[in-house]
């Protein structure tokens, strides 16, 4: 009998000395304030990346817009008989840590193999904070690639402010216009439509009660929105347009730290991008693929610094565009 105590004492011991090393080696905070991520480090490894631009001409992420619109507006290449467009989101996906791509099950490697071009972006207004201001959050981030404008026009300067009917996003100008048939939302964040003052509650509403085919979905988390993607591409008629969030680096810069230096951050990114490669996998399966026009955007909304964002440093206010057409911006 006291050999049997002594081996569950021993037992317990070792659970316990497990469990301290994994929360001494990655404490919560250890990445919170990280001296390390300086503006000369963050511009070294953005340089690394092979970005077609500079930070000092960046995209403002707002020409997302008008590439989307240009797309659908444009002739049909020879051979294709339909277009449609996704928009790959990451959220809180700073632009240094595309150096970590994988080789293998990543969408931007994947893309880039394709002859995809890549460009810095930028969020938070220009000349941010003096012009156009808005904080570089979620909301206003992608409500300005959704839109075309910034915060001045649109009014989302930050989170929880419910959008007016002034600006409408893509998704409900090129339904109600005619340009396209239906447009999808997938996200897990309540923010965007489903809570108090969500960004997009008065859209959402006005799709519903003009009958439009305009559908915002909610998910539990990102493995559920990801299969929800997967769901809607595999349809024989999938949404003409696709915009989709996935969110694992912004919760785990939220909880550990956004900096290209904490492994969780790097992790979490290869997983959006491993989602990003299977989503776009799954539309080059589809039976008609062939035939349709597709243009596909990997981009983020923000970037961050320790363990938020919101301000105008560089590690915050730079972003990025992954898109397998040409950009045409001066």
């Amino acid at each position: 009998m006291k050999k049997k105590i002594l081996s569950i004492i021993a037992i317990l011991l070792v659970v316990v000395g497990v469990t301290l090393i994994f929360t001494v080696a990655i404490p919560k905070t250890e990445y919170a304030k990280d001296s390390g991520d300086t503006e000369e480090l963050f511009r070294q490894n953005v340089a690394s990346v092979g970005y077609e631009n500079t930070i000092e001409t960046a995209i403002p992420q707002t020409e997302l817009y008008n590439i989307v619109k240009e797309h659908f507006k444009s002739p049909l290449p020879e051979g294709k008989t339909e277009k449609k467009a996704i928009i790959i989101g990451y959220d809180g996906c700073r632009a240094d840590v595309l150096k970590e791509m994988r080789d293998e099950k990543s969408a931007i490697s994947m893309m880039l193999h394709d002859g995809a071009s890549i460009n810095l972006a930028y969020c938070g207004g220009v000349n941010c904070p003096a012009e156009n201001a808005q904080d570089t959050s979620t909301a206003p981030g992608w409500c300005s690639i959704l839109t075309g404008v910034w915060a001045d026009k649109h009014g989302i300067t930050a989170n929880s402010i419910t959008k007016s009917l002034e600006y409408k996003t893509l998704l409900t100008t090129l339904v109600e216009d005619g340009t396209i048939d239906n447009s999808t939302f997938i996200t897990r964040w309540k923010g965007h439509f489903d809570k108090k003052n969500a960004t997009y509650n008065d859209e959402k509403a006005y799709c519903e009660e003009n009958n439009l085919n305009v559908s915002f979905n909610r998910c539990e988390n990102d493995e559920a929105s990801y299969e929800y993607t997967l769901n809607e591409i595999d349809k024989k008629d999938c949404a003409d347009f696709i915009f989709v969030i996935y969110e694992p680096t912004d919760s785990t810069g939220h909880n550990y730290g956004f900096t290209i230096n904490n492994p969780r951050y790097k992790e979490a990114f290869q997983m959006a991008d491993y989602y990003g490669a299977e989503t776009i996998s799954q539309i080059q399966q589809r039976e008609t693929y062939e035939t349709e026009d597709w243009l596909i955007i990997i981009t983020s909304d923000h970037g961050g610094f320790g363990t938020g964002h919101g301000d105008a440093s560089i590690q915050e206010r730079m972003t990025f565009i992954v898109t397998n057409k040409e950009i045409d911006y001066e």
